[in-house]
């Protein structure tokens, strides 16, 4: 086979979520005395918000679990830091967070040995275990649109008067000011998959697809602080590619304050992209004029005008690809 013929073989999804607009304090750092500090990001001038992929990723996996698929890990809440427990060593083929999201066993020779007879005692190969694995799903940081406008909500907590011999239940005597910084703004993120990858477990893929399109509970805050990470806008393309060819983190904010993809519509326009390799959908596509959309038709683009649906399209496109190359 040659190198031609191999790439063409290959295929992959690189999309980009734009959230909603809405005030969130929902990724913190470390607190300056009572004030929770935002974690930030520097761009040119301008501090942004941002909130890690790490913990998309963690939403991501309670999500594919809420909607049927088995994982490995679950999160422990009532201990006194960030805590996890796994059911068993990695098992992509029984497991969607381990399949999906990779995973590193720190292992000296003597542990691993250890193991191996392990996973022998439970009628696993042993030779087919591995230590560690990429992740299929690549992903990065969301990015607030919004630079940081040193906003802050102030709060109090009451004072506890929880009666002295139930004194180990109190957390604080004295009422607490407490000071938040804040942000109003939309979020985006890019993720990628190589769907080669994904051919064995086509139904989990879809599944994902769903689980994004549907996200929440990422860095909430304590649960205190509801803010939907699921897509208000998206951009997919399906391509041959190694690389997405665009900005993935290209949605603007325009002069009425509606959301665009300049860089994007731009290319398909021009022909520097194969508009039948992109889908747009959600609120981009609402706010859409006719012969902008027309334009964008003509050149093949895929339009819908909810996420969910263009991703539900994407989950069943990224398969069908694979067979039309074959029967060809």
């Amino acid at each position: 086979m040659t190198s031609n013929e191999n790439s063409q073989k290959l295929k992959n999804l690189f999309c980009t979520v734009l959230t909603h607009t809405a005030p969130g304090a929902n990724y913190r750092g470390e607190n300056e005395e009572n004030r929770a500090v935002l974690q930030k990001i520097t761009d040119g001038r301008h501090d942004y918000a941002f909130i890690s992929s790490e913990s998309i990723r963690n939403a991501i996996r309670e999500t594919l679990n809420k909607l049927g698929l088995p994982c490995n890990r679950d999160r422990l809440f009532d201990e006194e830091q960030p805590a996890v427990k796994f059911k068993d060593y990695p098992d992509p083929d029984n497991y969607a967070d381990d399949f999906f999201m990779g995973w590193l066993i720190a292992a000296s020779d003597k542990d691993r040995k250890k193991i191996r007879k392990e996973l022998e005692e439970k009628d696993r190969d042993p030779e087919a275990f591995s230590f560690k694995r990429d992740s299929i799903l690549r992903m990065n940081i969301a990015v607030a649109l919004e630079p940081y406008r040193y906003n802050t909500i102030f709060t109090q907590s009451p004072q506890d008067l929880t009666p002295k011999d139930l004194k180990s239940h109190r957390n604080t005597d004295n009422a607490q000011l407490l000071h938040r910084e804040t942000a109003l703004t939309a979020f985006q993120f890019p993720f990628a998959l190589n769907l080669n990858d994904c051919n064995a477990k086509k139904e989990w893929t879809q599944t994902l697809l769903k689980a994004i399109g549907e996200l929440n509970g990422v860095a909430g805050n304590h649960a205190r602080n509801y803010f939907e990470m699921a897509p208000s806008s998206i951009v997919a393309r399906l391509t041959h590619q190694l690389v997405a060819g665009y900005d993935t983190y290209g949605f603007r904010i325009s002069e009425n304050r509606e959301h665009s993809l300049p860089e994007i519509v731009d290319g398909v326009l021009n022909d520097d992209y194969p508009g039948s390799e992109f889908y747009i959908g959600g609120r981009i596509v609402k706010n859409m004029d006719e012969s902008a959309r027309k334009n964008l038709e003509d050149k093949g683009v895929h339009l819908y005008r909810t996420p969910q649906s263009l991703l539900g399209k994407v989950g069943e496109d990224s398969f069908m690809l694979e067979t039309s190359m074959k029967s060809s």
